[in-house]
Formats: structure tokens, sequence, C-alpha cells
């Protein structure tokens, strides 16, 4: 990869210093520390806010302090983490440390981040008001600055956008804390000779969707009362303009290079997070855009790029998962609800009911079991394949979608049968489900015990994941795990990392819906309702990426299959002997002579 010069790296200096001038919100004093699980199993007095809705939310904003790379600062609450990977970026001459760890490793990867900024922002436009009423909008500042200020600094020059930080052939060969990371992390980038439409496209979208929010502009205020826009208090109009002039370059990047997938010109992403396209990623971004630069012109050309992409036809993503590598989905959501709250102001010159065509079309399908939509006997939606590896995360982010959706439904019992999906897919993450497991760590008895986390289990034993230590040493309180597989089971083994790895995006989702029923739900969520120890672990173990489908079986168990299948043996030893007497006895004959007819 080349180096920098001195240009470059004043030019990122600059950047930087910009953002950390635009001032934070000052963190609460005494802090918010999430309360032991068994909280979470004692019904509240209710009320408004809800106080077990807001310590859901609160502790799924603490899971991302628990995933801070780099220098930590004063405000730390997670007290088993510490300083690490400070060297990032070096190799390539710029500062990289900092930003957040993927998921239950020691990456650091750009394009899943740049949809979970976009998701956290998103969820914060719609339903802020919940982080006021939890007077957690303070750690949303400080969770989105954490992210975005590496981000700025993973974009030096206009063409230059760092997408990854450590090689993940080495970083997955280490299994310990956050003091010993192994030092060698190459940092890798896409640029004019090797660009990515994809990832630059993401990073513009999280950069447009996060300037919004913080913007001071009173025109990102809903006039229609029917559209929950309620912006989370975090104006700051210097951070927004900063956040917005790399949307924009970031923008014209990728649309200088608008074919090409980024794994082509970084290979070492291939086995992280590869694109399967960037026409959703261009055209997702586009409709951001024109809302942070409050441009019809480009609204409107997003319903041709979506058209002529044909990203609602069959085959083009609108039948299938929201999440990191699919925006398709969100595109209509977002067209609808942009062109919902900047009516009047644009004073009606687009076409509206396409995209409301187009975004009930997709939750339709997914209410209704269509297309490659369907729920599993517990009843959590699932798309084979998509979700073999982390269940939750397509359930939970079609959730989220329909709750931001429903109040713009066209017709009334369109709104309440997305209401109603998205509440029965989020009360099966939080306990309602066949095996009785609330899937957020920490949030009650019955919670994961065992996260696949490098840093959360306390080991440092590769070979030896599951047993080494017997218990995991410390609590990773708020974060969302992989989920159960497609027949509702679940088996809390840390090494299994389909089911139990945390990651950075799988908790995007459930901010925005925890948020909003801070705002709209004075009842308790489902799992305080659970029999503290109804979890219990299933028999053999699970058949995914990690253990084969072939259970192993005790020496008793084996014995017994052995005798099981002597006796099977003579059974049918017996009954083929039968048969051949019944069937074949004319042709042989009899012992007094006479044939058996």
């Amino acid at each position: 990869m080349a180096k920098f010069g001195t240009g470059a790296i004043l030019f990122s200096v600059l950047l930087q210093f910009t953002a950390c001038v635009s001032a934070q919100l000052s963190l609460p004093n005494p802090a918010f520390l999430p309360p032991n699980a068994s909280w979470g199993a004692v019904p509240s007095s209710g009320g408004s806010p809800n106080p077990q809705w807001t310590v859901l939310l609160g502790n799924s904003l603490y899971f991302y302090e628990a995933q801070r790379s780099g220098r930590l600062p004063s405000t730390n609450r997670v007290s088993w983490r510490n300083d690490s990977a400070l060297n990032d970026g070096r190799d390539s001459g710029l500062d990289l440390s900092g930003g957040y760890y993927d998921a239950g490793n020691y990456l650091k990867c750009t394009f899943p981040l740049s949809f979970t900024l976009m998701s956290a922002c998103w969820g914060a436009l719609d339903f802020g008001k919940g982080y006021d009423m939890t007077t957690q909008t303070p750690y949303l500042d400080d969770m989105l600055r954490w992210g975005l200020d590496w981000l700025i600094k993973a974009h030096p020059s206009n063409s230059t956008l760092f997408v990854q930080v450590a090689d993940p052939n080495y970083n997955d060969a280490y299994w310990g804390g956050d003091q010993n990371i192994p030092s060698a992390r190459p940092s890798y980038q896409v640029n004019d000779t090797n660009p990515g439409t994809d990832v630059a496209a993401a990073a513009s979208a999280a950069f447009a969707a996060c300037s919004i929010l913080y913007s001071n502009s009173t025109s990102y205020n809903s006039s229609n009362s029917s559209i929950p826009f309620y912006r989370a208090s975090l104006q700051n109009g210097t951070y927004s303009d900063t956040l917005l002039s790399h949307a924009k370059s970031l923008w014209t990047f990728a649309n200088q290079h608008n074919s090409t997938l980024y794994q082509d010109s970084v290979p070492a992403v291939e086995d992280t997070y590869p694109s399967s396209d960037y026409k959703d990623d261009l055209t997702f971004a586009a409709l951001w855009m024109s809302w942070a630069s409050n441009d019809v012109t480009l609204y409107n050309q997003t319903l041709q790029m979506y058209n002529n992409y044909g990203l609602g036809g069959s085959g083009g993503g609108l039948d299938g998962v929201f999440n990191w590598d699919g925006k398709t989905p969100g595109i209509p959501i977002l067209a609808t609800q942009i062109g919902s709250i900047m009516e009047e102001q644009w004073q009606g010159y687009y076409d509206l009911n396409s995209w409301q065509t187009h975004a009930e079309t997709y939750l339709d399908g997914v209410v209704n079991g269509q297309g490659r939509a369907h729920t599993t006997n517990g009843g959590l939606l699932y798309y084979d394949g998509d979700s073999d590896e982390a269940s939750l995360n397509p359930a939970l982010n079609a959730a989220m979608l329909m709750t931001r959706y429903a109040p713009m439904a066209s017709s009334p019992q369109k709104k309440w049968s997305y209401q109603s999906y998205a509440s029965s897919q989020l009360d099966y993450v939080l306990g309602n489900n066949p095996m009785s497991v609330p899937y957020v760590v920490g949030m009650n008895p019955n919670s994961p015990q065992n996260p696949h986390s490098a840093m959360a289990s306390g080991g440092d034993d590769i070979s030896h994941i599951d047993t080494v230590p017997a218990q995991e040493a410390y609590v990773l309180y708020g974060a969302v795990v992989g989920g159960p597989d497609s027949h509702d089971k679940f088996w809390d083994i840390r090494s299994d990392w389909p089911e139990t790895e945390v990651a950075l995006d799988y908790n995007a989702p459930l901010l925005t819906l925890a948020a909003a029923h801070v705002m709209n739900d004075t009842s308790d969520p489902y799992y305080t309702t659970l029999q503290v120890g109804a979890y219990s672990k299933p028999k053999y173990h699970p058949c995914d990426a990690v253990f084969s489908c072939t259970p192993s079986l005790s020496t008793g168990a084996k014995i017994a299959m052995g005798v099981c299948l002597g006796a099977t043996g003579l059974v049918i030893a017996g009954l083929t002997g039968y048969w051949l007497y019944l069937n074949l006895g004319n042709r042989f004959p009899s012992y007094d002579g006479v044939s058996r007819a």
C-alpha cells in the first residue's frame, strides 16, 4: 500500500482537529452502569420512561464502549478494558488508532462500521426522544463520535479510504486479552488506483446520516406529526459540517469509480466482509446525500437508479435481508420517509407513491412469508443462508424497518400488521422463544453466559476456548449474540461463533427498537416474565460452520446403539425368514412332501 506524504498527514490532522473542537455533550455524573442481570428478572412498576427499557437502551450503548480500540478516555466505564492497538496505521504513515473492534476479535472493518453508524444515526433521527428521556443522549454522542472520528481519520484524502486494520488470518490465530494483541496489524485502503464503490458509498451514507442528526438546521424537523421524527438533542453545526464534507467527498469518489467491488482491490477483506454488489450501496448513499444536501433532483435520480439497477425486481435484493451487505430493503423505506418529511419544502415534485409501493411490497412479503422470508416454528424471521450465521440480525433489522415505516403505511391494517410483526420479532429476541433465552448478554439470569469474545472471555488458550476459563471472566453487558439455529435451538458455547459471537452491527437495530419502546411503551420487556433457570441447553451440539452435523456419542451411548443394532438385526433376520416362508414356500418341498401354495 502507498504511504502518504506530509501534505496528506497535515490534511488528516486538520480534519481531526476540526472534529475535536466540536465539543461533545458532558457525560452524566454519576455514570450509568449496567445493573446485575438479576435486575431483568424483576418486573418494574412501569411508568415513562420504563425502567427496564431504560436499562436495555443503556446497556446496548455500553456494549460499544466495551468494543473500543485505542487509548481509552478517563470517562471509560468498562473497568476491565485497557488501551490497545495504539500503533494502528503506522505502516501507512497515519494514526489509525481508535475506533471499534468489529466483533469477537480485534479486527477493525470500515464496511460494517459504516452500516452501524448509519443505522444508529437513522434511529436517533426517528426515536431520539428515547435517548433524551433516559439521559442516554450523551452516551449516544460519545458512541457515535468514537466511531465517526475514527472514520474521519480513515479518510485522510478525497480519494483514499482505509477499509480494514489487521490481517484476518493472523488476527484470528490470537485468542486473548487486549494487552497482548499481536503488533503486526497492516492497514488496507481503497484509492484511485484500487477503488471500491461499495465501501466508499457506505461510508458516505454514514457521514451523511449523522450530519443530519447533528445539524442545527430546523429544516430536518418534521412538520407532520403523524411521522415519528424526534431527533436526539445533540445538535452541533460545526461537527455536522465536518461530517457532510466527508460525505460529499466520498460520494464523489464512489461515483467516479461506480462499478468496483472493494474486495477486488483489497483481497484481504474477502475473508471478513466482502460485498456482493455495489448498486444498493450507491443508491442508498444517494438518498442520504439528497436529504443531507436538501437536493430534490438527486432524490428523484435515486428512483431511476433503483429501477435501472433492477433492485426491486426478482433477485434485486428486495426479498432479502437488510444488513451491512444488503441495503436494498432499506432504500424504499428511507425514500418514503424522506419524501414524507420534505414534502412541504420540495413541493411534491417527486414520485412518493412508487417508493411506498416498493416499501410495502418488501414488508408485506416478510409478514406473509413470501419469497425468501419464512419463520421458524418458534416464530423467528429466517432467511436460509443469510440467517445461518447470526440468525437474530435479519429479524431485528426487519423489525427496525417496520417500526420506522408503520406510521407511513397506506392503511390502518398495514400499520397494525407491521407493528405487530416487529413486536413479535423483538419479543422473540428478548425471551419469547422456545429456549426462554433473552439473547442480550447481562439483561436477565437466562441471558447467554458465553459470548464469543476474546476480550470478555478472559482466556488465552485458543485450543480450549470453551473450557479456559470455565466461566466467562467478564460480563459483556448489552451485547446481542448471533442467535439460535433454524430449529430455535441455542447451545451457548463460546467457540460456536455463528450463535454466540457479538458484533457492532448486531446491536445497531436494538438501539433503535429500545429507544422507540422508551418513547411509546410503559410495559416491561418480555424477559421480566421469564422463569429464572428455564433455559436448558439442547442435547448433542449445533450443526453449523463450527460443529460437525454428526453428533458425537458417549461410550455408553455407543454400547447402547450396538446392542440396539444387534437386536434389530435379529428381528430383521426373523422377519425376512418368515417372509420367505410365506412367499417362496411353493418353490421348495415341504417336510410332508406337499408344496405350500
